[in-house]
């Protein structure tokens, strides 16, 4: 008996397999949709067929092509473990550990927010006023989290350096993963610093500041809803001054990091993007202040130059 014991421990031993149990794509999603259907998730199947093209690293499509391949254990597990987190809540993103962003498919978990399309579009203003500008110099993202602003800028700009900071050093971890993932496809050296704010890059004069900062005040936490209030780092989130305390400080200490003429760019909570333009232009080293709308018609982003002199 002692032997027939070892042998069944040796297979929970690294190197050996438990037995496959085979599942094809179609059964799988269906499988999935079933979990996710119990648990109320709005547009179950969707979600189900999502999930198994995240675990092969396919398209969304691939489930309903390929309906009856044959997955690989290891895939149906990850599979299984991500529509259960889901259906404990989890955002679908760190369900499956991924997320898109413009041209990128990032890791993501819950130590760093989840990108966004009014973080894309910050990145594409500032790409924009760079190709008008010219190439060269150092772009540098506050607050990186997943590392999606600086490592979009090193793969789609024309900047020698970009300098990603975040003050979570878990955070640092998760980005600087995706950047060796991307590696093969970096324009510009990516480098990442550890502090907060602006206190990393006091010896930095770049051409580029940009940031998405926290800006959601402690007492609006009711009013996000769970996926965010309950997931997302609060670190990311919440600022201190009814929200306005990290905005507030990189428009008082950006000047001193930017070189002449240079830009800063930030994404904004739409309630207190005129009081963001106001602090700008009364600050008086800036010139060029202007809020741009996001697609759905809000004020979000930031643009000031800093002044020639």
């Amino acid at each position: 008996m002692g032997d027939t014991a070892a042998a069944g421990d040796d297979l929970l031993q690294p190197g050996f397999a438990a037995p496959a149990r085979e599942v094809s794509a179609g059964a799988l999603v269906d499988e999935l949709a079933r979990v996710l259907g119990e648990a109320g998730i709005a547009e179950a199947r969707q979600e189900a067929r999502d999930i198994v093209a995240a675990v092969v690293d396919m398209p969304r499509f691939w489930p309903t092509a390929h309906r009856d391949e044959i997955l690989e254990e290891r895939v149906a597990a990850e599979g299984r473990r991500a529509a259960a987190k889901r259906a404990s809540g989890a955002p679908f993103a760190y369900a499956v550990g991924r997320a898109a962003f413009r041209h990128l498919t990032l890791d993501v978990d819950e130590r760093v927010l989840i990108p966004r399309q009014e973080t894309e579009l910050l990145v594409e203003l500032v790409l924009e006023w760079a190709a008008r500008e010219g190439s060269g110099g150092v772009a540098v993202d506050v607050g990186t989290g997943s590392g999606a602003i600086a490592l979009a800028l090193a793969t789609e700009g024309r900047f020698d350096r970009v300098i990603a900071t975040d003050i979570s050093l878990g955070a640092l971890t998760v980005a600087r993963v995706n950047a060796e993932h991307l590696e093969s496809v970096l324009r510009a050296q990516v480098e990442f610093r550890s502090g907060s704010l602006l206190a990393p890059v006091r010896d930095v004069r770049a051409r580029v500041l940009v940031s998405n900062p926290p800006y959601i005040a402690h007492a609006e936490a009711a009013e996000l809803p769970p996926s965010v209030r309950d997931w997302e780092p609060p670190i990311a989130l919440y600022s201190g001054g009814e929200g306005m305390a990290a905005t507030a400080a990189l428009v008082r200490g950006a000047p001193a990091v930017l070189e002449p003429g240079g830009l800063l760019a930030l994404e904004l909570d739409s309630r207190r993007a005129a009081l963001a333009a106001e602090l700008a232009l009364a600050d008086g080293r800036y010139r060029d202040v202007s809020v741009r709308l996001d697609l759905a018609g809000r004020e979000r982003i930031l643009l000031a130059r800093r002044e020639d002199i």
